[in-house]
């Protein structure tokens, strides 16, 4: 598992990351998710030994990493790292070979990789001559070329068409099923809550959010839409209930409180709409992920 554990970076008076700390645990996917400046890349940087913390740690496995762990990481930076003069295939063996393959090895799984990103006809081309989508391609394969321990990855989506997301998730998934730790950060907040088993989201260098997609949805203010058969302005002058919007027949209500609370109120809503007439929908409408993160990152 991985931990981090008190993360801080300064430079100069800056303070980019403070005091960060949520753990990755195996065979888990977590989404990293902030605005720009938010600190993630630092943070991963700092996760890879690429940035030295003014103060925290990296635990891995229960033990503060080191180089030996890092080797055992597989990374894909921010600012992609890969040499556009050179051949795709090429590149993927001296990678593989870095990190402890064989060549007939690294050729083996790289061709493979190739394959599925449906790059298998390029392997001689040199990486400036790729689409930036299919240079994207081969970075996230060497990311993986090693047969990583954990996967800290950087906009790992970012130009990459639906086709390609999808073979993406495959092979991250492929990763987490073999009890591998993924972190990414991405901007795609739909992608992140169809995907992660837990988010962290960060703000000016600080944890304001983490937890599962659901339990970020129910920290948030949760409304009920109640849908009638007539006009349902008579809500407002229902005592005690809080309404958000009326209209026409739609009423968008906040029955709050405790939850004890908020089914008297709904029962009280029913109630009174059922005596006036039909009643076609009363329902809770959980805020998505994208009204939680403006909610905690602003």
């Amino acid at each position: 598992m991985l931990r981090i554990d008190g993360l801080t970076r300064h430079f100069g008076d800056t303070v980019a990351v403070d005091g960060v700390t949520f753990d990755v645990p195996r065979g888990t996917m977590t989404g990293f998710v902030g605005g720009n400046g938010a600190g993630k890349t630092t943070t991963m940087r700092m996760i890879m030994g690429v940035l030295q913390p003014t103060a925290g740690r990296v635990l891995w496995n229960g033990h503060e990493a080191g180089v030996a762990d890092r080797r055992r990481f597989g990374y894909m930076p921010e600012e992609r790292g890969l040499y556009p003069k050179q051949p795709v295939l090429d590149q993927l063996i001296y990678l593989g070979r870095l990190q402890g393959r064989t060549t007939v090895d690294a050729r083996r799984v790289a061709t493979d990789l190739l394959d599925r990103f449906g790059l298998g006809e390029r392997l001689t081309d040199k990486l400036e001559s790729l689409s930036l989508g299919n240079q994207q391609r081969v970075q996230i394969a060497a990311a993986v070329i090693g047969g990583p321990e954990l996967l800290v990855l950087d906009e790992p989506f970012s130009g990459l068409d639906p086709v390609a997301v999808d073979s993406m998730v495959d092979l991250l998934r492929e990763h987490t099923t073999r009890g591998v730790p993924v972190l990414f950060s991405s901007h795609q907040l739909d992608l992140v809550e169809r995907l992660c088993d837990q988010l962290v989201v960060l703000s000016r260098g600080n944890v304001v959010a983490q937890g599962t997609v659901e339990d970020l949805r129910r920290r948030g203010r949760v409304l009920h839409r109640l849908v009638v058969g007539g006009d349902a302005g008579w809500v407002r002058d229902l005592p005690g209930i809080h309404v958000v919007d009326v209209d026409g027949p739609t009423a968008l209500l906040d029955l709050g409180g405790t939850p004890d609370a908020g089914a008297a109120a709904t029962d009280v809503v029913l109630r009174e709409a059922m005596a006036r007439g039909s009643v076609r929908e009363l329902a809770e409408v959980v805020p998505t992920l994208s009204d939680i993160y403006r909610e905690v990152t602003v």
